[in-house]
């Protein structure tokens, strides 16, 4: 060294964004090591991270191949603070794109309050029956707010 003393200052703090994206990664990386998503917590605690900052709705599908190991992970449509227009056909486009066998569908409430509403489940009911003519599996519906609502663990898919 040149005689100065080393200067050990942070010059980068990380920002939440970046905090909840490494969580993501890591809770990513254990899903993925488990070979499979095999309950619903599993799925929300990975989905709480990816969603549950949002100042915004936002709907993601996790596609899964026939073993519900996941294959890919989309944002796939972004809303206001009070919804966002989902289109089934662009979800059955992604899910034959990744050539996947099954999803989870999920969505965040701004508001905080994870209650599905009539229109989160018309809209599972709705995904589900598009997606059963290509033998695609809706596994899920998971509603991020504070918590996580599995629409799966309440029977409604």
């Amino acid at each position: 060294m040149n005689g100065k003393a080393h200067d050990t200052r942070i010059d980068y703090l990380p920002t939440e964004a970046d905090i909840l994206g490494q969580a993501e990664n890591i809770l990513r990386k254990r899903l993925e090591r488990l070979g499979k998503i095999t309950d619903p917590t599993q799925a929300s605690d990975f989905l709480r991270m990816r969603l549950g900052g949002l100042e915004h709705e936002e709907f993601h599908v996790v596609f899964l191949d026939t073993r519900h190991a996941i294959i890919a992970v989309e944002a796939m449509f972004r809303g206001t603070i009070d919804g966002a227009e989902v289109h089934p056909r662009e979800v059955a486009r992604a899910a034959l794109r990744h050539n996947a066998a099954a999803v989870v569908l999920a969505h965040n409430h701004p508001s905080g309050n994870p209650e599905p509403s009539a229109a989160d489940r018309a809209l599972t009911a709705r995904l589900k029956q598009a997606l059963a003519l290509l033998d695609i599996r809706v596994i899920d519906h998971i509603v991020v707010g504070e918590t996580c609502v599995s629409l799966a663990a309440r029977g409604w898919v």
